[in-house]
């Protein structure tokens, strides 16, 4: 068998017909097989190979292999030859049943055998209640083996699909997480590039439009530009950085698949190669400032305001409320320049509000390089609002100009402890 390898049913089968085969000829060819029994001649012979034969076929065709057996068994006692020699092959054949088949085939079979053991009995001279015992006990145990063969099997065929399932549903997950991880990115890319490069672009074209006329200005705008370029770089390095981090972790299979966004890493992050990675922190509510006067650069006047208990927030929250402003103040000079825009950020007890409207005055821009967008950055804020558990209101205002308007709920505020 090792030489041969992992072998087949059907080489299993066929070395027990034989093996069953060789050891009833021997049993049989005693000088004297039994008391009163007849010795194995060749119509012996040929009835037991009639016996144990089809065994090398019983999982192809159970209830034929035990048909056929029992048959042979029964003319073979009737011939008042010595039961012992043959009753393997028709148990085994019972065993086979019981494991392939209902529990009703099963319970049949064993009434059959049962049957044919009680006429041996009977042909043999036993006592009757030695008989009825033995025919109602060996025929049972052999078919109860069967039938807890048959549950394992099931059992286990049941745990390979559940697995198989499993498997199945791990990569399905997988794949949902990778893909809300691209999602996620995306929108990172989109707030980052739709952002600075509008800025960018409506200062090359103010320092281009005023170049000769005014030299300070065109100084000032190509000074703007290259701090937020500058800006711009560190966000798209820190964002690929942890981009290549993502796809180190899924090779590892360890994708989280419910990955929070705006998880900061921190300075002093190791990339993929081994080389340290410096990057700025994911940006929050204390930057908006910073993104106020670039946009004050590009000439949309920002009047940026706080209200309530100013508290620091959960960085993904802070980060939503970032981006949701960042965009729309992208807009503003996309679509408003130059429109004077208003940002109050108002923090409550459980939640912030963030409101940034723009008077909608249409004047002449200064540069008409930047593209209308596809429509994406809305879609945008309302998506990572929605993650938050928070909502976003957009449209145009009842006394002109546009406001978008975003509330995200928030843990409570500290209250003072109170003590004499």
């Amino acid at each position: 068998m090792r030489l041969l390898g992992a072998p087949g049913p059907w080489l299993v089968d066929t070395v027990l017909a034989v093996a069953f085969l060789v050891v009833a000829l021997t049993l049989g060819g005693q000088p004297e097989p039994g008391p009163g029994w007849r010795a194995l001649d060749a119509e012996g012979a040929a009835l037991t190979c009639l016996v144990n034969v089809p065994i090398a076929a019983r999982r192809r065709a159970p209830l034929a292999v035990f048909a056929v057996a029992c048959a042979g068994w029964l003319v073979f006692i009737h011939l008042h030859y010595w039961p012992v020699v043959n009753c393997p092959g028709p148990f085994l054949a019972l065993y086979t049943v019981a494991a392939r088949r209902p529990t009703r085939v099963a319970t049949a079979a064993t009434a059959v055998i049962g049957a044919v053991w009680l006429y041996a009995g009977i042909r043999s001279g036993q006592p009757m209640a030695a008989c009825v015992a033995q025919a109602l006990v060996f025929p049972a145990v052999g078919c109860r083996v069967g039938i807890a063969a048959r549950i394992s099997a099931e059992r286990a065929e049941q745990l390979a699909r559940l697995a198989v399932e499993l498997r199945r549903e791990q990569g399905d997950r997988a794949r949902r997480a990778v893909a809300g991880e691209q999602r996620r990115i995306a929108r990172e890319l989109h707030d980052v590039v739709a952002h600075h490069m509008s800025v960018i672009n409506v200062q090359a074209g103010m320092a281009g439009y005023v170049f000769r006329t005014s030299p300070d200005t065109a100084h000032q705008a190509l000074l703007t530009i290259s701090e937020t370029s500058q800006e711009a770089l560190r966000e798209l390095r820190r964002m690929l950085t942890l981009l290549r981090s993502s796809a180190d972790e899924t090779a590892d299979t360890t994708v989280g698949a419910d990955a929070e966004e705006g998880t900061d890493t921190g300075p002093g992050s190791t990339s993929a190669d081994g080389s340290a990675v410096l990057y700025a922190p994911m940006p929050g509510l204390d930057r908006l400032p910073e993104v106020a006067d670039r946009v004050r650069a590009a000439g949309v006047p920002v009047d940026l305001r706080f209200s309530g208990d100013v508290r620091p927030l959960e960085p993904g929250t802070e980060l939503c409320a970032y981006r949701v402003v960042q965009e729309a103040l992208t807009n503003v000079i996309k679509h408003a320049h130059p429109a004077r825009a208003t940002v109050l950020v108002d923090f409550r007890p459980r939640e912030i509000v963030v409101s940034v409207t723009d008077d909608g005055r249409q004047t002449r821009r200064v540069s008409a390089n930047v593209p209308p967008g596809p429509g994406h950055g809305l879609i945008g804020m309302r998506e990572r609002a929605k993650l938050y558990g928070g909502t976003v209101e957009a449209g145009p205002r009842a006394e002109g100009g546009y406001g978008v308007r975003l509330v995200l709920p928030t843990a409570p505020a500290p209250t003072e402890p109170t003590g004499g």
